[in-house]
């Protein structure tokens, strides 16, 4: 089996059930699998760290990276940015980009915010362009994909989203088009490791 690297920070679960459910679209496509991983939580101004379920994901490693033939990242949605400790992994992420380690796979990115105009495009786009400085192919969703065209909450062209507010669960459309996210992502890394064969 070949992984697709699903690594996210959340911290209260709106986007760990995002990972979830892009997860659920890799394990789609034959022969592909995914490794789901989870960013650390940072300090606050005050040196506290927020505290974590015990039934989260194991901590990301360079080792993910290395071994990962894709990569979905997700990000809460802060303030119209990305989370402290999703940022603060990609600045940690210099030997990788010096190494080449993610060049030429691809990738796809997806958010939760609290609002409807939150600033899920803004985090996004804001989280892709590392990724392109590290060379990855960027895969989105189509408007193929019908649900994009009728969601009322979360989706965007440039990655899956939901609207958390008020602890509003998944949408079928978010549901949706999370996993087809994911099935794009690794559809795109088992094309690309064919064309090397």
């Amino acid at each position: 089996m070949t992984d697709i690297l699903v690594l996210y920070y959340s911290r209260y679960g709106a986007t760990a059930r995002l990972a979830h459910q892009a997860a659920r679209g890799i394990e789609q496509v034959e022969g592909m699998q995914a490794r789901i991983r989870r960013i650390p939580a940072i300090a606050d101004a005050n040196g506290n760290t927020p505290e974590l379920a015990a039934d989260e994901p194991p901590i990301v490693t360079p080792q993910d990276f290395e071994e990962c033939a894709g990569l979905l990242l997700g990000s809460p949605t802060y303030f119209g940015g990305m989370a402290a400790p999703v940022k603060h992994m990609i600045d940690d992420t210099s030997r990788q980009w010096f190494k080449g380690t993610l060049t030429g796979k691809p990738a796809g990115v997806f958010t939760s915010t609290g609002s409807m105009h939150g600033g899920q495009e803004t985090v996004l786009l804001s989280m892709i362009v590392p990724l392109l400085h590290h060379g990855m192919l960027i895969v989105g969703i189509p408007y193929a994909e019908q649900a994009l065209a009728h969601t009322q909450t979360g989706g965007t062209p440039y990655g899956a989203s939901h609207t958390a507010g008020n602890n509003r669960p998944l949408s079928q459309e978010e549901r949706h088009l999370t996993q087809a996210l994911g099935q794009r992502v690794a559809e795109v890394a088992k094309s690309l490791m064919a064309s090397k064969s």
